[in-house]
């Protein structure tokens, strides 16, 4: 059984960590997960997860090194655990936004098994959207990193140049699907309900859509023609929701959020 290394505890490397235990995948023995202050851990220890502040240790104890530290932190985290990495027993993961394989190569000043990783934060209940990239020529590590991210919801190979727009659509899609659960819930108290009550029907509403597009690969429009009768009220919503920017609206927030995350370094 490989062991696995988290470097950076924060909120996606604690949920990847819960998720590959809670889905029987990963003996929570074989997980380290690291931070420079190991208290805020304690969730990860009362299920078994190793924690602690030492990379290097956590690196040399391991056989998959995931890496989760903001943008600003690879440098200094490459400088604590490059002497540890070795290039022909660790495969490396990466969910550091903004850093190419080249780049982090380059940070470590040698070739590594490098696999770039953008999950979404519904990892924590094994419903992920989760894009991989990886090196030509390096298909046994991109493999080895599917197959621990395959339980944990979706996984889709992508090329390299994509991940940018991978980790708009899928993780800070997150967000964007969610304010929009929000403004229908907020919608339904307007019209009547409690709120929640509300949020619960907005939800469980958000999920049906989402599941009619994924177990039957219609187009969304299709699905809208099913709902929508002349002269009727759904027409009317979404005609109304239409002239006020919603598709509009959404489509320039994902590009906005494009144009702005090579400044995450």
């Amino acid at each position: 059984m490989n062991k696995i290394a988290i470097l950076g505890g924060g909120n996606i490397a604690k949920a990847i960590a819960l998720a590959l235990v809670h889905v029987g995948k990963v003996n929570p023995d074989n997980i380290h997960i690291t931070r420079r202050n190991p208290e805020v851990l304690d969730d990860m220890k009362k299920v078994g997860i190793h924690t602690g502040s030492d990379n290097a240790e956590a690196v040399e104890k391991s056989d998959i090194i995931i890496l989760c530290v903001r943008p600003k932190q690879l440098t200094e985290l490459v400088s604590e655990i490059k002497k540890s990495v070795k290039p022909e027993r660790h495969i490396l993961g990466s969910v550091i936004t903004a850093f190419s394989i080249s780049e982090i190569e380059q940070e470590f000043g040698y070739p590594l098994k490098l696999v770039r990783i953008v999950p979404n934060t519904a990892i924590a209940i094994g419903e992920s959207m989760t894009c991989l990239a990886g090196k030509p020529g390096e298909s046994d590590a991109l493999y080895t990193i599917k197959k621990i991210f395959e339980p944990l919801g979706t996984t889709l190979l992508v090329k390299e140049e994509l991940m940018s727009a991978a980790i708009i659509l899928g993780a800070c899609g997150i967000a964007f699907f969610l304010r929009a659960i929000r403004a229908a819930s907020q919608g339904g108290i307007q019209v009547g309900f409690h709120a929640e009550d509300a949020q619960l029907i907005a939800a469980q509403t958000a999920r049906g859509a989402a599941s009619l597009l994924l177990y039957t690969d219609h187009h969304p429009e299709g699905e809208i023609d099913k709902v929508t009768t002349p002269r009727g009220c759904t027409i009317a919503g979404l005609n109304e929701m239409e002239h006020n920017g919603l598709s509009s609206a959404m489509i320039k927030g994902i590009i906005k959020s494009y144009e702005e995350i090579n400044y995450l370094k």
